[in-house]
């Protein structure tokens, strides 16, 4: 008993290193751009005689002049290239015969490790990541009233697309998701949790890698200005996030199904109310 219970403790290190990178994670997609946090190179005077001069082109000639422009072109490869590693871990390590090499090898931790490492990875993509100031933009609220409502409207739909994507994990079990549940039942000697799913169950999670592939969208896209570092996160992590769904019917009955299950639970008076 003793080395199954050394188990729990690097899954809960595990853990918390999910959770930290999640919070930190929020404060990189919506916090940043959204209160202005984000850093920039030069003094006030030089952002806006760089921004005006982008504004004075055409906005074709505009990003065409950018993709010659070395000051762009190399804080936007090294961005490319911190968005490859994470991309490239995360479907790696989420690949057959890279899940059956770890299970043999670390065993339940299985899917601690892989949470791990995708945090570790999200956190060399957030912590290097290199803003592109000087940069064209595809869109930006300067102009009032959009300047002030524009924000605004972002902030709310921030803040309700977070609250989806932490409810739809609490109703995919989220301890599971993490990897807790996995080295809790093997404690217990409950054997594998996903052994006890249906087979429509497996179905589903085998087509759908991401369950908040809309809310994440949203976070992604619907920021005030849309510069050219923040354009390549959106875009890459939107065909990603593409590429890792197959949902089809079936999925999507049964999807429905088990949250509307789910919800009756939650909502069901508990014994004490009941009288």
């Amino acid at each position: 008993m003793a080395p199954a219970l050394l188990l729990i403790p690097a899954a809960l290190a595990s853990f918390i290193l999910a959770f930290g990178t999640g919070v930190e994670f929020v404060r990189f997609t919506s916090l940043r751009p959204l209160l202005g946090g984000i850093p920039e190179s030069g003094g006030p005077g030089e952002r806006e005689g760089s921004r005006m001069n982008w504004e004075e082109e055409d906005a074709r000639q505009g990003w065409l002049a950018a993709l010659q422009d070395r000051s762009i072109l190399a804080p936007l490869a090294w961005d490319l290239g911190l968005l490859l590693l994470f991309v490239g871990q995360h479907s790696l390590m989420a690949a057959e015969r890279v899940k059956a090499w770890t299970s043999r090898y670390f065993g339940v931790l299985q899917r601690s490790l892989y949470v791990a490492c995708t945090a570790l990875a999200l956190q060399l993509v957030m912590r290097y990541w290199e803003p592109i100031p000087k940069g064209p933009v595809l869109w930006e609220a300067r102009a009032e009233p959009w300047a002030t409502w524009v924000p605004l409207l972002c902030f709310v739909l921030h803040v309700i697309s977070w609250l989806l994507i932490f409810s739809i994990l609490l109703v995919f079990d989220y301890a599971e998701l993490m990897g807790l549940k996995q080295v809790y039942y093997h404690v217990l000697g409950l054997g594998e949790p996903l052994a006890l799913k249906s087979p429509r169950a497996l179905r589903l999670f085998s087509h759908l890698r991401h369950p908040v592939c809309v809310e994440l969208l949203t976070v992604l896209w619907v920021v005030p200005t849309l510069g050219t570092d923040r354009l390549l996160l959106a875009f890459l992590l939107t065909l990603y996030l593409g590429l890792a769904h197959g949902l089809d019917q079936q999925d999507l009955r049964y999807l429905r199904a088990q949250l509307q299950r789910k919800l009756h639970l939650l909502s069901r008076p508990q014994d004490g109310e009941a009288e």
